[in-house]
């Protein structure tokens, strides 16, 4: 498009009558004042953080259940009141909260006490220190004067899976090196089996409370859908069906309010590129399946290098179309592909644990089969859509320098 192509198109888009007029209602960071259908957890996260206001330490709280069952926006909320009440009654609270899905954040235990000890101020490079003196810096930073500190970490099963409960346990046991301040953590986990695989002495320091938020009902996403919706668009814009049809897609998802709030802002956000001025309901769908395409590219754009080759490996076997792959097959292609790129190749044993977790995150299915007294070997059969997996290759090709 020529310049001034781009501009008139530009202006003309200026012209146009937008759908929403609150785009931010519908997106993950978005706290809402009210929050229906998790009164009761609410209450009990206020209840065991209250003490705080008299600068006692709350009890630590582990809180689990399935992404989007609104966890992270209650603690988020209850934790915002709490800080608002303190600070009219000059109470010292410093609440923190770390997103450890985040790789700069927290991979290693490092990088985590780094980002605590940036949170009270301090200047800490993101490499180079030994770790115990960012602990030391950090535990001067915040012992300084009384008071009490709350660190939320989110995804806190991320966290364990790039370190290990060590870092859980050095955590937990901060209080006892502290004179004047006090730490409570706020582990929130999607995993409903995480803290049943920690350590034993982190468990009982960690899940002093333990709160399970169960998922939301199709009823429930509706009301809430209502309830965004109307901050979010403009009135009349949403056709009839549109949020039930939602809300049906959200709930056969295991009561995932993000997604359904995801999946209307996407239908709209497609409907307003088309020009049209209302949302009807095979918005939906395509909002369904462009969420599905940039969950998949986004998985793998984040995978470390050896999942990318075994991935490319079983892409390259897949291009025929003709047979079902085996992993002994992919593992020669994985192979040679690790020889053209100065990778270090793996054992045939950890590249089908690979394959195992690509089969979690549904980027292929993968059976186990006998072979006798041959052993057993996995069919792989892939399950990225045919449509982006040029993409995909593209960026596997990218990353790897084939």
């Amino acid at each position: 498009m020529s310049e001034k192509g781009l501009n008139n198109f530009f202006e003309e888009y200026l012209k146009k009558e937008p759908l929403f007029i609150n785009k931010s209602v519908l997106q993950s960071a978005y706290t809402p004042d009210e929050i229906p259908h998790r009164d009761d957890q609410i209450k009990q996260i206020a209840n065991i953080l209250a003490p705080a206001l008299r600068v006692e330490r709350p009890s630590n709280i582990f809180i689990y259940g399935k992404t989007g069952t609104g966890k992270t926006v209650c603690v988020r909320h209850t934790t915002k009141k709490l800080e608002q009440v303190a600070k009219q009654n000059n109470v010292n609270l410093k609440i923190v909260y770390l997103n450890c899905k985040l790789s700069k954040v927290a991979d290693t235990e490092y990088r985590l006490i780094a980002q605590l000890a940036r949170e009270f101020g301090k200047e800490i490079p993101s490499t180079g220190l030994p770790t115990s003196e960012v602990y030391s810096i950090f535990y001067k930073a915040i012992d300084t004067e009384k008071n009490v500190i709350l660190i939320i970490l989110d995804e806190i099963d991320q966290l364990v899976s790039r370190t290990s409960d060590e870092i859980l346990y050095n955590l937990t046991r901060i209080n006892s090196e502290l004179k004047n301040s006090q730490i409570a953590i706020i582990g929130i986990s999607n995993d409903l089996v995480f803290a049943d695989n920690l350590d034993p002495r982190v468990k009982s320091s960690l899940s002093e409370e333990e709160l399970v938020f169960p998922p939301y009902n199709a009823l429930q996403i509706q009301d809430i859908l209502k309830k965004r919706s109307s901050k979010a668009f403009k009135e009349g814009v949403l056709e009839t069906g549109v949020i039930e049809k939602c809300a049906a897609y959200a709930a056969k998802d295991h009561g995932d309010a993000r997604r359904a709030l995801e999946l209307l802002r996407v239908a709209g956000e497609l409907a307003e590129r088309s020009g049209e001025t209302n949302i009807e309901v095979n918005y939906l769908d395509m909002a369904e399946e462009k969420i599905e395409k940039d969950r998949v590219i986004d998985t793998i754009k984040t995978q470390p290098h050896q999942f990318k080759a075994t991935l490319y490996a079983a892409l390259t076997l897949d291009k025929g179309k003709k047979s079902t792959l085996f992993t002994g097959d992919l593992y020669e292609v994985y192979k040679e592909i690790c020889a053209k790129t100065g990778l270090r190749s793996l054992t045939q044993r950890r590249v089908s644990d690979i394959i195992a977790e690509f089969d979690m995150l549904g980027l292929i299915n993968a059976k186990v089969i006998s072979k006798g007294r041959y052993g057993r070997t996995r069919e792989i059969n892939m399950a990225i859509p045919q449509s982006i997996e040029p993409k995909i290759k593209e960026i596997l090709v990218k990353d790897l320098g084939l």
